[in-house]
Order: structure tokens, then C-alpha cells, then sequence
């Protein structure tokens, strides 16, 4: 791990203490960088605000499995990978699931699965996706996203592996060959 990687861990170290205590929305950059032991200008440095931090360790940590169905890996395993991260750190994605602000979480992971999922499904079909794929990618994503959160906000009602398999049954049909 390289020297900003470190930096960006001590932050995010600290804002999930933070986060223990007290609701995502409720903590500020100062707050922050006091547990972190470091300055504003250090923040601003690797962030835009708090919720910046809080998607950087998600797509960190979280997304690094669907990077690795590009190499191999199913979507049931990278599904698997994810939600045992976010059983992890249970009390982290709870708090930053609830937030309401426009560069929240939800919205966050939502895109940043969109996109994955599009570029891997254009990359298989050597093209554009055409708009009807693209609205049931759409729909899936958003589905599946809103799925995770009330999963988490609920403390995990369903196993992980209740959830993947559910996810995935609800994969629509013509989307199925380019993503399972």
C-alpha cells in the first residue's frame, strides 16, 4: 500500500469510529480530521467532502469483486465477496446507507455497478447496448441496489447466501448470458 492509500485509510478509519456514535450526516470533515490526527487541507486533498471518503472505501474494498469477474470470477462469487465485506462492517454500511444527500452511498454503488455491468456486457457484444438491454440493466441495478440497502438496513434478515441467490434469480433473462 503506497503512501496515499495509508492517508486515505487513517481517514477512513477514522469516520467509521465516527460513524459508531454518531449518523453519517451528523459528522463533519472537522470531526474527521481531529480522529484522524490529520488537517483540513490533507482531507480536501484526497476528498470532496465525507461522502466522498465513504464511496472511496466502498469501491475500495467492496467493488474490488466485480473487478474480478473480468477475471474469472461468477457473479455469485464477486455477489458472495461483496456482501461478506459489507456483513463486515455491518455498522459502517448501515449509517452510510441512510444518508440522504446527493452524493450518497445508494446512489454511489448504483452507478458504479451500472457502469461495470455496461461496459462488460458492450465489451462481450462488441457494441453500443441498445436501449431495451439498457433499460433492464437499469431496472436490475437499481433493484438490486435497493435490495442490498434494505438487507443491511434490516441487519441482514436473509443469509448472504440467501441474498446472491435471490439476486441472481431475479437477473432478467436476456441479461443473463452477459453477466452470469
Amino acid at each position: 500500500m503506497d503512501k496515499h492509500d495509508e492517508t486515505r485509510y487513517l481517514f477512513a478509519s477514522a469516520i467509521k469510529e465516527l460513524i459508531k456514535e454518531n449518523p453519517l450526516d451528523k459528522i463533519t470533515v472537522t470531526d474527521i480530521v481531529l480522529k484522524a490526527g490529520m488537517t483540513r487541507q490533507t482531507f480536501y486533498r484526497y476528498f470532496k467532502d465525507k461522502y466522498d471518503l465513504v464511496n472511496w472505501y466502498f469501491e475500495k474494498l467492496v467493488l474490488q469483486s466485480f473487478r474480478q469477474m473480468g477475471n474469472g470470477c461468477t457473479l455469485d462469487e464477486a455477489l458472495h465477496f461483496k456482501f461478506k465485506f459489507i456483513e463486515k462492517e455491518h455498522a459502517f454500511f448501515k449509517e452510510a446507507f441512510k444518508s440522504n444527500d446527493y452524493n450518497n452511498l445508494i446512489h454511489y454503488d448504483y452507478c458504479c455497478i451500472y457502469d461495470f455491468y455496461k461496459k462488460m456486457i458492450e465489451k462481450k457484444l462488441n457494441q453500443d447496448l441498445d436501449p431495451h438491454l439498457n433499460f433492464l440493466l437499469e431496472m436490475y441495478c437499481r433493484g438490486s441496489i435497493d435490495m442490498t440497502v434494505e438487507w443491511v438496513l434490516k441487519d441482514m434478515h436473509l443469509t448472504i447466501d440467501d441474498l446472491v441467490v435471490l439476486l441472481i434469480e431475479a437477473l432478467p433473462a436476456k441479461l443473463k448470458p452477459y453477466l452470469n
